[in-house]
């Protein structure tokens, strides 16, 4: 990983046991009663967060050039390795990209340790909302395909069309029909393997919680953990906080006092949750329903 409408997403069940409804003075007094805050929505980065994708570019960079010179990932700086290969050298820019750009790379990128385990955790957590939220290569030809695989059926607002409607800058609010070639292009492009990377360690489920953007500004959330130190685009001002993940490339970073870092998955991510469902039960207001 290393433009756009809000995507209709399916609002994941409920976990929450439902009480039976009150009546009579009981419905009164409950109706009176200060409103339940809303779910807590956190949208988690793949590459970085939840992929080793610094680990895995630098195994494939040695394996298939084993004669040049790299960045070990302690000296790593910046979030776009190919600008630091070309400081290095100008040529080892696109020798580097070639390999995030090659088939197989995300499929075989490992995960963060303690990634699966806590998406897991913040899945099964009560009045949470988690989601997948990254970004193609601007070369995406394998990028989109192993990230994320697309399940049937196609139709006009399957998950398939959804992703690649991100990809192609098309609006997700509105319904298109695609052409018959359109529609056997992204087939192509989307089932060359029979496992994706989020379906491969995360299972099925997950696969319906990806959102695929060029832009993380539009979609609406209240977290966003992210390895990426600046994001912008469209919205001066997100919706979302966002948690700066420590990776090799950004660990020497200095944040202002008004911005939060979690360290690793073993950090306290459960209190970052926690901390802004209590600043949800004082402003519940603020995200739009997700659409069924």
């Amino acid at each position: 990983e290393r433009g756009s409408a809000r995507a209709p997403l399916r609002k994941p069940r409920s976990r929450a046991r439902s009480a039976p409804a009150p009546s009579g003075p009981a419905a009164t007094a409950t109706a009176m009663a200060a409103p339940r805050a809303r779910p807590v929505r956190v949208l988690v980065d793949m590459d970085g967060v939840l992929a080793d994708f610094e680990a895995g570019l630098l195994r494939g960079f040695r394996r298939r050039f084993p004669g040049e010179p790299h960045v070990p990932l302690e000296e790593r700086r910046g979030f776009l390795a190919r600008e630091q290969y070309r400081a290095l050298r100008p040529d080892l820019a696109d020798k580097v990209a070639s390999v995030y750009e090659a088939p197989g790379f995300f499929l075989d990128l490992e995960p963060i340790p303690g990634a699966l385990d806590a998406m897991r955790e913040m899945d099964a957590m009560q009045d949470t909302e988690v989601f997948i939220c990254t970004s193609p290569l601007l070369k995406y030809d394998h990028c989109v395909g192993e990230k994320v695989r697309c399940p049937r059926p196609l139709g006009p607002l399957s998950p398939r069309v959804l992703v690649f409607k991100h990809v192609l800058g098309l609006s997700l609010i509105q319904e298109i029909k695609l052409s018959r070639h359109l529609r056997r292009a992204l087939l192509t492009a989307c089932v060359p393997h029979q496992y994706r990377w989020v379906e491969k360690h995360l299972g099925p489920q997950f696969v319906e919680r990806i959102i695929l953007t060029r832009d993380k500004t539009v979609v609406l959330g209240d977290l966003l953990i992210d390895d990426k130190d600046t994001i912008r685009g469209q919205e001066e001002t997100p919706s979302w906080e966002h948690i700066l993940f420590t990776c090799c490339h950004n660990q020497h970073l200095a944040l202002p006092p008004t911005r939060r870092r979690l360290l690793s998955w073993g950090d306290d991510w459960r209190e970052i949750i926690h901390s802004k469902r209590g600043a949800l039960q004082l402003d519940p207001k603020g995200l739009e329903p997700l659409r069924e």
